[in-house]
């Protein structure tokens, strides 16, 4: 029987604190994960002055290596692969072959559900294999939105499927996502055991994948609810026809001769200025200093009880039109209307768009918000934005295509970008394949095969240095390096063995398969609610221990661990491209249950039974 010791209560207390902040999200959960690494290292000062003062028998320890342990997370190996696989995937993506196959793809498919559905799966599951699947859904959520555009398909029939089939792809190979990278650090510190081969679980992967797909084109295809009505005009998408109108200065209008910028921008009323229409030239943003004229033609977002007002007070007459898609993209020959989605890790979570100064940072007006099934088209300005808002916004094509550069944000829709490397597509796919060779051969780690891809990628200019930075997901590296301590402070503090011998009595009246359901059912509700690469940390040391305590074998309790962590269905915060999909398709928080709740069911037999057949659990 495992005592209860100070550092056991100690590092539970840490443990429930930073759960209910992973939860909550009071702050992003890499700020979360960064504020345990630094009370681990806090402990240790602290209670040898206690201990000096007699109120503690002896100092907490945590770490052998003080304060090396705690921020072993920057230089662990797991961080260092997850960082270059993001460069890696970034080098593919700005070769536009992803963009290539989707007009391939859209060819076969036309405007057959059935096949939209069934090369949305097939495309994203093979590739998430060998680029980070988080990126894989970012690129590819474009490509599946327009299918649906150019097919007539309600985009909420595929987008889910999208992330889901994301989450098959990304347990073919052991670089496929974050989670399985760490969970193989995890396992090799604990047990001193290799680290897992590139296609170490391939097999049982496939099978997940196959039950899986199989599942998203029938029963999951039946409840996947189409939220958002197949149209081809986003203004009508977003159901703006109340929303936007166009105006004209009459002549004797005070507003004549003044500043836009001060006659109708900076007033109390809410009103977004789209465009001006004045003759034959179109003008968007910055419309702020132009001069307004008699004659002058704005085309504005507000509601009709604000435009009475407006109407009333500046002398300006209504144009009798219905303002569409066409409408506002009359400025120039490029996109002047799509939807961008806020990024995990935008730097505007948290932000308003008046607190971020949206509008002038960007040059772009933002038209309405989609927040899974709510839709918001008045008084945005100071609502705070969230992962996975989508927001409908006119701009130049200009600034669209530096939105679409940005990483706060994913474009909805494939826009024509003029800086596609199409030249460098068999360098930057032969540098991949040569990553997964080497690592598969073990010529050398993977860790080593994939920074040698990530200067490869440099030095074929598949990549411009400065992409470098741009291309990596830092919230997730400084995830990885903040809870990858906390993973080492469970086991060295006995927290683990104490879990893992109340997890073991269950072992009274289940047999071991029956353990190994109990780990991966556990896991995936954990990673539900919570982040994934958390949740691997947290239970992998516990299924270890189990698994000890059994006299079973770690690894394979280790992969149903894994695999729940990897595969969280069941809401649209357990994992990041569910989020990515939440607005775009106009999803409810319950969609994710119901098609999610039933798939993770099926797939959590599928893996206790499968990790079974292809790992011998003694």
């Amino acid at each position: 029987m495992v005592a209860i010791t100070p550092s056991i209560v100690v590092i539970s207390a840490i443990i429930l604190l930073a759960l209910v902040f992973f939860v909550a999200e009071p702050v992003p959960v890499d700020v979360t994960a960064i504020g345990v690494m630094v009370t681990l290292m806090l402990v240790h000062p602290v209670s040898e002055s206690l201990a000096s003062l007699g109120m503690l028998d002896a100092p907490i320890v945590f770490f052998e290596s003080y304060p090396g342990d705690a921020l072993s997370g920057f230089a662990n190996t797991a961080t260092l692969t997850v960082l270059a696989m993001f460069i890696l995937s970034e080098g593919v993506q700005r070769t536009g072959i992803i963009q290539i196959l989707g007009a391939k793809i859209s060819e076969f498919t036309g405007d057959n559900e059935l096949k939209q559905l069934g090369a949305t799966i097939g495309v994203v599951g093979p590739i998430s294999g060998f680029i980070n699947n988080t990126a894989a859904v970012a690129i590819l959520l474009p490509m599946v939105t327009d299918l649906a555009e150019r097919g007539k398909t309600s985009p909420s029939k595929l987008l889910l499927p999208l992330s889901y089939a994301s989450m098959f792809g990304g347990m073919l190979t052991v670089i496929g996502t974050s989670t399985n990278i760490l969970a193989s650090d995890v396992y090799s510190r604990i047990t001193g055991e290799a680290a897992f081969s590139m296609f170490e679980f391939t097999a049982l992967g496939a099978v997940v994948m196959v039950v899986g797909t199989a599942y998203l084109l029938t029963v999951g295809r039946r409840l996947t609810p189409a939220r958002i009505e197949p149209r081809s005009d986003l203004t009508e998408e977003f159901e703006m026809a109340e929303y936007l109108t166009e105006v004209v200065v009459r002549a004797d209008s005070p507003v004549v001769g003044q500043q836009v910028q001060a006659a109708l921008v900076g007033t109390d009323f809410d009103v977004d200025l789209l465009q001006l229409i004045r003759g034959d030239s179109v003008f968007l943003e910055p419309l702020g200093p132009k001069e307004i004229q008699p004659g002058d033609v704005f085309t504005l977002r507000t509601d009709r009880n604000t435009l009475v007002e407006l109407l009333d007070v500046e002398g300006l007459d209504l144009v009798p039109v219905t303002v569409t898609e066409d409408e506002l993209e009359l400025a120039d020959e490029g996109q002047n209307l799509v939807e961008i989605v806020v990024a995990p890790g935008s730097s505007l979570v948290g932000e308003s768009l008046a607190s971020a100064s949206f509008r002038q940072r960007y040059n772009a007006t933002v038209l309405a918000l989609r927040r899974g099934g709510e839709l918001i088209r008045r008084r945005m300005d100071n609502l705070p934005l969230r992962v996975g808002d989508t927001l409908l916004i006119q701009g130049t094509f200009d600034s669209i295509e530096r939105l679409d550069n940005n990483r706060d944000f994913i474009v909805a829709q494939e826009i024509e970008r003029h800086d596609y490397r199409e030249s460098k597509i068999p360098i930057a796919v032969g540098i991949v394949a040569g990553v997964v060779a080497l690592a598969a051969l073990d010529f050398v780690s993977i860790v080593v095969s994939a920074l040698m891809g990530s200067l490869a990628m440099v030095a074929t200019k598949c990549l411009r240095p400065p992409e470098l930075y741009d291309a990596v997901q830092w919230d997730v590296i400084f995830l990885l390096a903040g809870v990858i301590p906390l993973g080492i402070a469970m086991e060295n503090s006995g927290a683990a063995a104490l879990l893992a011998e109340m997890v073991v009595m269950s072992g009274d009246f289940l047999p071991l398969l029956g353990v190994l359901g109990v780990f991966y059912f556990v896991t995936a509700l954990l990673t539900n609610i919570i982040s994934n690469n958390a949740s691997v940390v947290l239970m992998i040391p516990v299924a270890i221990e189990a698994a000890t305590t059994l006299g079973a074998r770690p690894f394979s309790f280790v992969l149903a661990v894994m695999f729940a962590a990897s595969t969280a269905f069941m809401t649209p915060v357990g994992y990041q491209t569910n989020l990515f999909v939440y607005g775009p398709g106009g999803y409810k928080f319950t969609d994710y249950i119901r098609v999610g709740g039933p798939l993770q069911l099926v797939l959590g037999i599928v893996t206790t039974f499968g990790v079974a057949y292809f790992f011998p659990l003694t």
